[in-house]
């Protein structure tokens, strides 16, 4: 690796040819968005994180047969996705969502806009939370993963009009629901 930034693509490429410091970048890159997509889609932070291994593991199970024909960030997403769906075939049901909220975020607002900050949160993870599993999913490949449309279509192995129906039927439902909070 150079002092260059490299693609994802790239640190993979140079991961499969034996360079572990790729791998660390690579990890360091997504681990949080990745971690974020699947704690908001198990609802429970241990489990995230063993799945979040279980993604990882994959990915060094896969690095010699790579191949880069969509962005690796898609490519990532998709082992998450699978993932999920291999774990929600062995356990049911998923377990209750620990409230995630970070107040160091918030450390520089005053005490009641922290409350409603907080509130807000909760409200659109309970509001996530209630939508059916296709659309909650969609919606987390776009809002953690920063996937597009087409992109989520290839992650979860449907058509583009298929995600992007999901995607419109979830933000509805969300709109619906956090009218419904206020």
């Amino acid at each position: 690796m150079d002092g260059a930034v490299d693609s994802d693509e790239t640190l993979m490429r140079h991961y499969a040819a034996g360079d572990v410091r790729a791998f660390e970048a690579l990890y360091r890159r997504h681990e949080l968005k990745v971690w974020r997509y699947l704690l908001r889609s198990v609802s429970n932070q241990a489990t995230a994180d063993e799945l979040l291994q279980d993604v990882w593991f994959a990915v060094v199970r896969s690095a010699a047969t790579y191949q880069p024909t969509a962005r690796f960030t898609t490519w990532i997403f998709a082992i998450a996705h699978h993932t999920l769906v291999d774990r929600h075939r062995r356990t049911r049901p998923l377990e209750e969502l620990d409230a995630v909220h970070d107040p160091q975020a918030d450390a520089r607002d005053e005490p009641s806009r922290q409350v409603e900050s907080a509130e807000s949160t909760e409200a659109l993870i309970r509001a996530v939370e209630q939508l059916p599993p296709e659309q909650r999913d969609a919606f987390l490949l776009q809002a953690e993963g920063d996937l597009s449309v087409e992109e989520i279509a290839q992650a979860t192995e449907t058509t583009f009009e298929t995600a992007k129906s999901r995607l419109r039927y979830a933000r509805g439902k969300l709109r619906q629901l956090l009218q419904e909070h206020r």
